[in-house]
């Protein structure tokens, strides 16, 4: 099992500067794959704006937004965004999409939270003709470069849909930031939906936790912050449960995922102190 890292994006107002130099040090440290985690209507930085300062300052590691939220941008700029974020790594990104579940998230006008399941059918559709070269816009010109490649994608969610939309357009699944035994309920369904899609091998799978190992409290803070929603209040606390405060709770965590044959264990931070990456890469590597 490969193990990734997250970047402090959505840690509540994060410094912004620290997060190429977090990308360069998770490069060099051997972490496999660097994560951002996507919102809107929250004080971090997005995942475009961080994917592309990552991809800039680093050479091998695989860039993994997990999840970026796709029905809440015009397809067409997303997937120019997109590929140049690609293009700029080397090919280096694989694309974690979900549909989004708060409705503050939708910002933007005419991209609400409404129907958001079937715009993100089309805009998939969308997706692989901009980077196919296809003209956009009525005119005769592409919104990418020749050589844009097909960016692989990697989804997230429980409902039936998105296991469908995985099994139809994916490599694999992104599991959700919750404890192992909980995570091993949605790899289980993954795999049967790639089964029941006559999909041939087995889907990617890749498992979210968070870690704070400097301030333990602080971290945990900044994640029940980050998720709590008055809606389901119980979700947070769910999230903040398996929060690795301590190098065994972290080896507790790559232990609990390797047996439930995930391909991927990314932690996400629950601070902006790269101290705390440092520690990380102590105890896992």
């Amino acid at each position: 099992m490969k193990i990734g890292t997250g970047l402090p994006n959505q840690v509540g107002n994060v410094r912004p500067e620290v997060i190429p130099a977090w990308a360069r040090l998770a490069d060099e440290a051997g972490f496999t794959s660097l994560t951002t985690v996507g919102r809107y209507a929250y004080p971090g930085v997005s995942d475009t704006v961080t994917l592309a300062a990552a991809a800039a300052v680093t050479s091998r590691i695989e860039l993994l937004p997990g999840v970026l939220l796709g029905p809440t941008w015009p397809a067409p700029l997303l997937a120019k965004e997109l590929a140049g974020i690609d293009g700029i790594s080397g090919g280096r990104l694989t694309l974690g999409l979900g549909v989004g579940q708060r409705p503050d998230d939708f910002v933007a006008e005419g991209y609400g939270s409404k129907a958001r399941g079937a715009r993100f059918d089309r805009d998939l559709e969308t997706f692989r003709d901009i980077w196919r070269g296809e003209s956009v816009g009525g005119g005769s010109n592409p919104a990418v470069p020749s050589g844009t490649r097909q960016i692989p994608m990697l989804f997230g969610g429980f409902a039936p849909a998105a296991l469908s939309r995985m099994a139809k357009w994916g490599e694999g699944y992104v599991g959700a930031s919750v404890p192992a035994a909980m995570a091993g309920q949605g790899f289980e369904a993954a795999r049967n939906a790639w089964k029941e899609a006559g999909r041939e091998g087995s889907p990617r799978l890749v498992g979210l936790a968070y870690y704070a190992l400097g301030d333990g409290e602080a971290g945990k803070a900044n994640v029940h912050d980050y998720y709590y929603n008055p809606a389901y209040s119980e979700f947070a606390d769910l999230v903040v449960s398996g929060v690795c405060d301590s190098p065994a709770k972290v080896k507790e965590a790559i232990s609990a995922y390797s047996d439930l044959g995930a391909d991927t264990l990314v932690f996400n931070t629950g601070t902006d102190d790269i101290d705390d990456l440092k520690r990380l890469a102590e105890i896992v590597f």
